[in-house]
Formats: structure tokens, sequence, C-alpha cells
């Protein structure tokens, strides 16, 4: 038998570990599309340690970006609202001190917090800058960032003061450098880490010994690439690749840390993007389109505490959803200004509540598109979208998963192109948005310097 001693150990044991909150580290490259990886279902690209992660845990393949383009993404990531609630409808701008971050209320709670790689929340003009300590840093008290430089493999960085920190490789090998620091000095209590990854954010270029894992004559396009497509090219799509295998060794790199350290199964790793890249899919490139290209992104959650191996959910889960999520499995209350839902337990298998569509925004026009603002929903099957208040595209993904039939039009399709139009416009009451938000050209203009035009802010 069992002495009381011995027992009284091991139920005091269950409970801290049933009680034990989270460490959690939410990673995204940047511009990295969730099509991007073996576990995604794509055979051209290596990405071992993250379909590594997914198999110890939950992939979600239906994981979006609400607004695809970099600082609304961030900045909703952070809050939890919509761009025109956070104020950040477009890049370059600053996000205000007044809005409480998930950074915030876990710090308040007890948690060690740390932010590293690219900000892109301060406002400036591509300059990687330095953001003082204090409110500006929005609740991070760990900093080893820039403001936004795409120079993966020169540029720098700034810690607590305004010294620069030259890094002269691989900027994702420094930024993985500065996460695992930052994890081993605080292994001993729950801390909250972001890593901001610059690649695979073009300009398009690996370190050689990745590029040469890549033969561009050798790839297989997707049904929807087009050829000649500006930022798209066969060389472009193999350096991307070639970006995201040197960006998964170094996941691999982190895993092995906490594996180390033992804090694996206490830490919730949540690995995504803040939009995609369409890399001449519909002959288009960059971000900022409603194609699933655009607004799908990588959604791994690796939680062993908590969530089962080897799980796949088809969950909308959209970065409007992050931070109320996070909080929740932390077991921090989310604040009712909050617009996304906390689907910790839906996750988690506790509960079958989910979104019925993920609302989608662009605020702007994009002049070198001719694509005006647009606002969109995307369902489980079909995705819809209007621009400047129109009809633009309907696509049934189940039928037509690379978007090559455009359904908006077609009287066999009219009914349901009504009822996705009365889901976009619920949508749109129930995140209180209105094309009275949308920002005229001239406005964006005004705020930048004469030499930078709309096409630059992509």
């Amino acid at each position: 038998m069992l002495d009381t001693a011995l027992l009284l150990s091991m139920f005091a044991a269950s409970v801290d570990a049933a009680e034990r909150r989270p460490n959690v580290i939410l990673l995204f490259p940047d511009q990295m599309r969730g099509q991007a990886m073996g576990i995604a279902g794509n055979d051209q690209v290596r990405t071992p340690h993250l379909d590594r992660l997914a198999r110890g845990g939950l992939f979600l393949p239906n994981t979006l970006a609400n607004t695809p383009v970099c600082c609304p993404a961030r900045a909703t990531m952070l809050t939890g609202k919509y761009p025109h609630k956070h104020g950040l409808k477009i890049n370059d701008l600053r996000l205000r001190e007044s809005q409480v971050t998930i950074a915030e209320l876990l710090a308040e709670a007890g948690y060690a917090t740390g932010f590293v790689g690219k900000w892109h929340l301060d406002g400036g003009i591509r300059q990687p800058g330095f953001i003082p300590p204090g409110p500006r840093r929005q609740g991070f008290a760990f900093w080893a960032a820039n403001e936004c430089s795409h120079r993966h493999f020169d540029t720098w960085y700034f810690r607590d003061d305004a010294t620069k920190i030259p890094i002269k490789r691989f900027e994702a090998d420094v930024w993985t450098d500065e996460s695992i620091a930052f994890v081993r000095a605080n292994r001993d209590k729950p801390f909250f880490l972001m890593v901001g990854m610059g690649p695979p954010h073009n300009p398009y270029r690996a370190p050689k010994k990745y590029s040469a894992m890549y033969d561009p004559a050798k790839l297989k396009m997707r049904p929807n690439w087009r050829e000649g497509t500006q930022m798209g090219s066969r060389k472009d799509i193999a350096e991307y690749y070639a970006m995201i295998t040197a960006v998964d060794d170094n996941v691999g790199r982190l895993i092995d840390v906490l594996d180390e350290l033992k804090l694996a199964d206490d830490t919730l790793i949540l690995v995504t993007s803040d939009h995609g890249d369409m890399l001449g899919s519909q002959g288009m490139f960059l971000k900022r389109k409603p194609f699933e290209e655009s607004i799908r992104i990588p959604g791994i959650v690796r939680y062993p505490r908590k969530l089962a191996a080897g799980q796949t959910k088809d969950t909308l889960f959209t970065h409007v959803d992050f931070a109320p999520t996070l909080l929740g499995f932390c077991g921090v209350k989310v604040p009712s200004d909050m617009q996304g839902r906390d689907l910790s337990k839906t996750l988690a298998g506790e509960s079958t509540d989910e979104p019925v569509a993920a609302y989608l925004q662009n605020y702007m026009p994009y002049r070198q598109s001719k694509l005006g603002p647009w606002r969109g929903v995307r369902t489980k099957r079909h995705t819809y979208a209007e621009i400047d208040g129109k009809p633009w595209v309907l696509f049934d993904l189940r039928e037509d998963p690379y978007e090559l039939n455009n359904l908006v039009g077609q009287p066999e399709h009219a009914a349901l192109q009504s009822r996705m139009a009365s889901l976009l416009a619920a949508e749109m009451q129930a995140a209180d948005d209105s094309l009275d938000h949308n920002i005229p050209e001239e406005i964006i203009l005004y705020k930048r310097p004469a030499v930078y035009s709309v096409d630059e802010l992509q």
C-alpha cells in the first residue's frame, strides 16, 4: 500500500498540474500563407518541425486574417478588436496606449511578457526604430525588436536603450536566439512571448543552404497561378519556400529548448501569421485580397496539458479571436469590449460553440490592383465579398478550392448570393462596421512624404 505522505504528494501534484497556468508563445512569421506547410497538404515545401508541432496538438486549417495586411492584423491579434475599433486601419500608424492588449492583461495576472522581432505598431515609415520602455510597448517588459525592416540579412534591433544591435545574418536565427534567452530566463514563472519573425515576407531571399533545397523549375504551381505576375515567379516561390524551411528549423530549435527545460506540457504554442501572400495566384501578388492565399494563415495550437495530439478541427479561428481565446486558456477574464470570441473550450473539445462566419475587411483603395475597399465573409464552405458596396466574388470552396469559378451574378446561384449578402450585412452590423470607415486615397497620401505612393504601403 502507498503511505499517506506519498498519496498526499501525488494529490498535490495532480492539483498543481490541473491549476497551472500555461506559458504562451505566439509565433507569427510575416506574410506566411496557410497553404505553405506539409501539414496543410503541400508536398512542395519542407516544414518538418511545424508538421511535428501540429501532430502533437491541433491543426486548424480555417485560421484566417480578418484584415489581411500587416499593422491592422497585428493590432487585432493584440487587442481582440477589429481595426475600426483599435484604430489601425492601414499600415504605419501607431497603436494608441489607450488600447488594452493581451500583454497588459497577462502582465497584470502575473505573467512575464516578452516581444521579439518585427513590431510594426508604432508608426513611422519602415524604419527599424527604437521604441522606449513604457506604455508604447503595450505591456511587454522584455524587448528585443525593431519597428519594421525587411532587410532579412542586414538590419538591427533594440533592447531598452537606443543602441543599435546589428543583425548580419538571417534575422529569423537572431529572433530565435532572443526567444530562447527569454524562455530560459523565465522558466520558473508563467510567461507570454510573441515572436514576430520577418521572413517569409518579400524580398524573397533565403540563406543559400535553404535556397539549394528548391529548384524553381521542378515546383508544381497551384492551379490558379498565372505566370508573369509581379512578385510571384517560380523563383520567388522557391525562395519563399526556402525562407519557410529556414523559419521551420528555428521553430525546431525553440521546441527543443522547451523539451530540454521540461516546459513543453505546460506551454501553449500558437503558430500563425499576420496574412498570406498571393504569389501569382489569381494573377495577383502580396495581400489585401479576400482570396484564400491572402486570408488563410497557419493555424497550429499545441498545449499537451489540455489538447490531445493529432487533432484537426475545421473551426473558423481568426485574428480577432486570438486574444480572448488565449486569455481563456490562461484563466484570465476577457474584457467586454473585445470583439472576438473565447474559443478555448471549443478548441479543447469542451464545447461545440463555433462562429458561423469569419468577418473580412479592407478599408483602403489599392491602386496597383485597381481594387477599392471591400468587406467579406468566409464560412467553412463559401467566401463572399463586396467591393465598394457591390457584389464582387462568391466561391464554393468545397467544389472550387482554388476559386476559379466566381458565382456572383450566375442565375443558378442567386439564392446563395442573397444568403451570403445577408450574412455579410449581419456580420457588419455585429462588428459595428460600415463603409463610412473606409479611408479615401487622398488621406493616405496626405499622411506620407511625397516620395511614397499608395502602392508602396502594401
